[in-house]
């Protein structure tokens, strides 16, 4: 569970930001953004205070702790973009000066084909950043939604990563598909469920590819030679959860704070909106 809060000024600037993880850690709760009022950030880093309230076990996904903070970062900051009337691209370059991350959403725009509009633009587009292991990574997808059948489609995703220097370029992009893969499947299908104070989910059925079929990708690699070599692994996965969520309320209007995005929480949330 993550709390924020955040406000934004006249000028579409971020200008204050607080942020609380539970039960998760802070992998991933890094701020790149800038903002505007000194000492508004939630951290000496800007990054995110991780709060352990109980003693209740938990244990990591992959990446540990990453995939929900970054959900819950990327999800914010469209919001802001939102309320501020501002694309969700323009937006966050308006409050970005971390240049490898801008270079990096820049890649993933323009690959893309990303035209400025505020969501929601019923278009279903969505864009998220994110760091991990060293590596920038941003994704951009489009989705469809079928309010009928609660159904999210994931029709493209472009992902552009910063890992500094490539030793293996064909090797960094299979990584950077098969996190795409595994991404989706996280996002609109896996749950654990509990009952009791019990986890009640005792195995784990591969869906990733089941929740990819259809989905077409494309990934590059941002050079960067002045950086040693970085991770590769995991980067790609973390900001999918943002990247969709964010593409739903632009296909939408309505805003998902859990994941996943399964037909029963999609069709609950569309109903009560």
């Amino acid at each position: 569970m993550v709390k924020v809060a955040s406000s934004t000024d006249g000028a579409g600037k971020i200008a204050s930001w607080d942020y609380d993880v539970y039960f998760a850690g802070d992998r991933g709760a890094e701020l790149f953004y800038d903002v505007r009022t000194p000492g508004c950030a939630s951290s000496e880093a800007g990054a995110g205070r991780e709060r352990k309230p109980t003693a209740s076990p938990s244990a990591p996904g992959v990446p540990p702790g990453a995939n929900m903070n970054v959900f819950a970062r990327e999800s914010q900051i469209d919001v802001m973009a939102a309320a501020a009337g501002l694309d969700p691209v323009e937006f966050r370059l308006r409050n970005m000066s971390d240049e490898r991350m801008r270079r990096a959403l820049q890649e993933a725009a323009k690959a893309f084909g990303w035209k400025p509009a505020a969501a929601p633009s019923r278009r279903g587009w969505g864009v998220a950043c994110g760091i991990d292991a060293g590596t920038y990574a941003v994704l951009a997808v489009q989705v469809a939604v079928d309010r009928a059948s609660g159904q999210v489609r994931v029709e493209r995703v472009v992902c552009a990563q910063d890992m500094g220097v490539v030793v293996n370029p064909e090797g960094a992009t299979m990584q950077m598909e098969g996190c795409i893969t595994m991404g989706l499947g996280y996002v609109l299908t896996e749950e654990l469920r509990f009952r009791g104070g019990s986890c009640s989910t005792r195995t784990s059925t591969p869906t990733s590819c089941r929740a990819c079929r259809g989905c077409r990708d494309r990934d590059a690699a941002v050079p960067n030679d002045a950086v040693p070599p970085q991770g590769g692994g995991e980067p790609a996965i973390v900001p999918m959860g943002a990247a969709i969520a964010n593409a739903f309320f632009d296909a939408t209007g309505v805003r998902i704070y859990r994941l996943p995005l399964d037909p029963e929480r999609v069709k609950a949330a569309l109903t009560k909106a």
